[in-house]
């Protein structure tokens, strides 16, 4: 059984760590290269990190942060934000990362996460997926719809099918996130995250709405997730990642506690 995994999210806009809730009201909390040194230190299988306006703002992401952070971990850690063509990928990868997760960029052109499998292998294309819970319609029959541009833009398509579509195009990871759970720490949105993980056949990172390790667990287990994206819980104080790693295997999940 592989070992599931703790990546915290460092959510970024104009260089500097943020955090907000349902995608709004986001405030600055702190540096993104010393947060993730510090997660790094503490045990963090991976870390992500999101330009968050990158897309909405028309603009590429933020290199010169991306470079500083992968100079100080040695984990996997991948990019997101305002990525739209394989040159962007290249650009993020040769910056230090090792996946590129690709949202807006992927919904408006589909292609990018073929051509990027390709060029970098599937490994390293990472689907964003930011989902919201909406009435089912013929367009979408699951109830859950995907909203791009930082949760600005409602696209009327099927969060479940484009999974599906993004798995045969070539990704090799979704991270599925709940913009109803977002920031809420009311626990992750455990029906999407099992659906999805139950019509692919690549891994599953839930996002949005952890709280305490019960959720995470609830991730990975009922949730079918191989990974848990965490945020506030750690970013405000409230548990280190030992704790969490601690926690999560006393109720039975496999987790790497040694580093």
């Amino acid at each position: 059984m592989l070992s599931k995994r703790i990546i915290p999210c460092l959510d970024v806009r104009d260089g500097r760590l943020t955090k907000g809730v349902k995608f709004k009201g986001n405030v600055d909390i702190g540096d993104p290269v010393e947060t993730a040194k510090k997660y790094y230190d503490e045990g963090a299988d991976e870390i992500v990190f999101y330009d968050i306006t990158a897309s909405h703002e028309g603009r590429g992401i933020f290199l010169d942060v991306v470079e500083k952070v992968a100079s100080t971990i040695f984990i996997p850690f991948s990019v997101g934000g305002g990525i739209n063509s394989v040159q962007d990928m290249r650009d993020a990868l040769n910056a230090g990362a090792e996946k590129v997760s690709v949202n807006s960029g992927a919904v408006k052109n589909p292609d990018i996460i073929s051509e990027g499998a390709a060029r970098f292998g599937n490994q390293a294309i990472v689907l964003g997926m930011d989902v919201k819970q909406v009435p089912v319609t013929a367009d979408i029959p699951s109830g859950y719809e995907i909203v791009i541009h930082g949760g600005r833009k409602h696209m009327n398509m099927d969060a479940i099918e484009w999974a599906k579509t993004a798995e045969a195009l070539g990704a090799g990871e979704i991270c599925v996130n709940s913009i109803d759970a977002d920031g809420t720490k009311d626990g992750y949105e455990l029906n999407l995250t099992s659906t999805i993980a139950e019509a692919v056949n690549i891994p599953i990172i839930a996002s949005g709405g952890a709280g305490n390790p019960q959720h995470m667990y609830d991730a990975v287990t009922k949730g079918k997730a191989t990974a848990a994206l965490i945020a506030s819980i750690v970013h405000y104080g409230e548990y280190t990642i030992p704790e969490l790693k601690r926690q999560m295997s006393a109720m039975g999940a496999k987790m790497r506690m040694s580093w």
